[in-house]
């Protein structure tokens, strides 16, 4: 029996979901639905793809897997898409809004302009190799620095380190970070997706929170990266810790529509 699942899509500087509306929990989606959905040449195309659910705790709960069909953690720029799609479908206003998460509740703001304002997890460490310094930002990031993030082979070196038996089982996201004179240039390999993704929320927030080193304050970093500007604000507690973590930038509807999951995925299935 064919199910047709009706979905909106959004992207944050370049990084796109589909999102669906399960409030009513119609959906039901496989590893295998979500992966055919989210594939760029049989299916709608995405990095990864969200459910908007109802929650007792906060005005929504957004699920969210990568593109690769499987569950994951928090997504930043999703967050922000997830907030935007919420407005419009009339579940909250300009303002506050709140919603639950794999990692827990986040407080975000639509802003004036529709630019959203994420509240991110603490940062409780941060670890320092020879190579770079992996912490988490509500997702695990590994951060090369570079003096050329343009050059960088990311999809090679990227994988490379994604699978490096350190990060096992889980693997991580790895970033090229590129210190300019007044922000940062980020490029992004994302775990899940298993390439290069035009940007990243976690990543740009991992890459902002590690270039101030040991020094301790406010911060307010912009970052740019292949699909656009982002901002990261936080508040650095400690050599290894932040807090008060926000990360603000743009998220907008793409189009909306229908697909007949069942059609697609005879054809998925001849991959």
């Amino acid at each position: 029996m064919s199910q047709v699942i009706q979905f909106a899509k959004y992207q944050g500087t370049g990084n796109d979901f589909m999102l669906l509306d399960n409030r009513a929990g119609i959906y039901s989606l496989t590893q295998a639905d979500v992966a055919a959905l989210c594939h760029r040449r049989f299916g709608i195309g995405a990095d990864g793809l969200m459910l908007l659910e109802t929650t007792s705790e906060a005005d929504f709960r957004m699920v969210y897997y990568n593109a690769d069909g499987g569950i994951s953690t928090l997504c930043g720029n999703g967050s922000r898409c997830m907030v935007a799609f919420a407005q419009k479908l009339g579940l909250v206003q300009s303002g506050a809004v709140r919603f639950e998460a794999a990692d827990g509740l986040h407080d975000a703001q639509i802003l004036s302009d529709g630019q959203v304002a994420l509240q991110m997890a603490d940062v409780t460490e941060m670890a320092t190799d020879a190579t770079g310094i992996f912490l988490n930002t509500g997702s695990p990031h590994y951060i090369f620095w570079t003096e050329n993030a343009d050059s960088e082979p990311v999809d090679l070196k990227g994988r490379e380190t994604r699978y490096d038996p350190r990060f096992a089982p889980g693997g991580t996201n790895v970033n090229f970070v590129e210190r300019r004179a007044a922000d940062l240039y980020v490029r992004t390999y994302e775990r899940g997706v298993e390439a290069e993704t035009l940007s990243c929320g976690t990543g740009v927030t991992a890459a902002a929170i590690a270039a101030s080193g040991t020094a301790l304050g406010s911060f307010d970093i912009p970052v740019e990266t292949p699909g656009g500007w982002l901002r990261v604000q936080y508040q650095k507690t400690g050599p290894e810790t932040a807090t008060a973590v926000c990360l603000t930038g743009p998220a907008q509807w793409v189009f909306e529509g229908t697909i007949d999951l069942e059609a697609l995925l005879v054809n998925f299935r001849k991959l």
